[in-house]
């Protein structure tokens, strides 16, 4: 337990060596806002000396430096209302160091037994973390206004690459109805179809409002739809079922899903089903599992046998599909139980491919 300090001068002693050892710049005030005492700190700071400072008006240190109208507002009124004020903010030009911003703490002490207070004041000079976060501030205003810029170009560029992919789908479909042989027309509608599943994700993307991500859920259900509408007809009551779970993908995996998507659908249609049946149903379904996802296109149609040979117009839908599998480093598989139509597997399975390497 410290002793107590009998006589004054001792603990004027003691507290002058206080304030001394404080970094930041410190200064005692009676009731008056004279200096009783100042830390050597203060000094430094300021360019002040004791001879310029103790036993004057704070105002009038350093020519009126001091004489500041937030300052005199927080002495003055603030302080003695509340008795202490932390982060009270003070931006000032002074002679000496040049335009500072300083954070100041001030607490007022009551002497009961002589009916007097004195006020405790703490200067934190914040000006280089201030000029930091000004400068973080018109960085990241920055960032924004080249993001808004980036996001303006890349809709721009979406319309216009929407508008070229459905002039290219116009003029395939004017192409299909102008020549005479069926196998021509019927590798242009394809091709058409191939346009519009690229056109359906710059769709939804110039939705999006330059987010280059879309909802896959949404994005497979509409181009089953529009794929639907050009294929099947009164005479053909095929079913096409979606389930998909609800996720974000950006536009690279949604337009390879998509033509992926496309080619397999093509290719169910024309050869799932030799004959129409009530019940005639080709499923599509994406899932996701935290990295990982599988689309898979089922039908209930004929199936297909191992030794038979594919039809001679599957070679491209075959050789596009192959490509964009290695484009988003997934695996295939193809499954055709006897009886039980085919079903085609894409997945990414990132997870169980680590578990097999280990």
């Amino acid at each position: 337990m410290l002793s107590p300090i009998e006589n004054i001068p001792d603990a004027q002693t003691l507290a002058q060596a206080i304030v001394n050892t404080l970094i930041e710049p410190f200064v005692v005030l009676d009731e008056s806002f004279r200096v009783l005492a100042a830390s050597r700190s203060f000094y430094e700071t300021f360019k002040v000396s004791l001879a310029q400072t103790h036993g004057r008006l704070l105002y009038d240190l350093g020519d009126g430096q001091w004489n500041i109208p937030a300052l005199r507002l927080l002495l003055e009124t603030i302080v003695p209302e509340h008795t202490a004020m932390d982060g009270f903010e003070v931006e000032h030009d002074f002679p000496e160091i040049g335009r500072r911003t300083m954070l100041l703490n001030a607490r007022k002490v009551v002497y009961d037994a002589a009916d007097t207070h004195t006020i405790l004041l703490a200067f934190l000079d914040v000006t280089e973390r201030r000029m930091i976060e000004a400068d973080k501030a018109a960085l990241l205003a920055q960032a924004e206004e080249l993001l808004r810029q980036k996001q303006v170009l890349l809709q721009e560029m979406q319309h216009r690459v929407a508008n070229s992919l459905q002039i290219i789908a116009s003029i395939l479909l004017l192409k299909a109805r102008g020549v005479t042989s069926s196998e021509t027309r019927e590798h242009l509608h394809d091709a058409h179809r191939r346009v519009m599943s690229v056109a359906a994700v710059q769709q939804h993307l110039h939705e999006a409002e330059g987010i280059d991500e879309i909802e896959v859920g949404t994005y497979l259900r509409t181009l089953c739809v529009s794929l639907a509408s050009s294929m099947i007809g009164e005479t053909r009551p095929i079913a096409i079922e979606v389930a998909a779970d609800t996720g974000m993908i950006d536009s690279a995996r949604a337009v390879s899903l998509g033509l992926i998507v496309t080619e397999l659908l093509i290719n169910a249609i024309k050869y799932a089903f030799p004959t129409s049946g009530a019940h005639d149903t080709v499923t599509v379904s994406y899932e996701i599992s935290g990295p990982d996802w599988k689309l898979t296109v089922t039908d209930n149609g004929v199936g297909k046998q191992l030794d038979e040979a594919p039809p001679p117009s599957s070679g491209l839908g075959t050789a596009i599909v192959r490509a964009l599998v290695r484009q988003l480093d997934a695996q295939l598989s193809i499954t055709s139980p006897p009886g039980s139509g085919l079903t085609i597997a894409v997945y990414r399975a990132t997870f169980q491919r680590r578990l097999k390497h280990a």
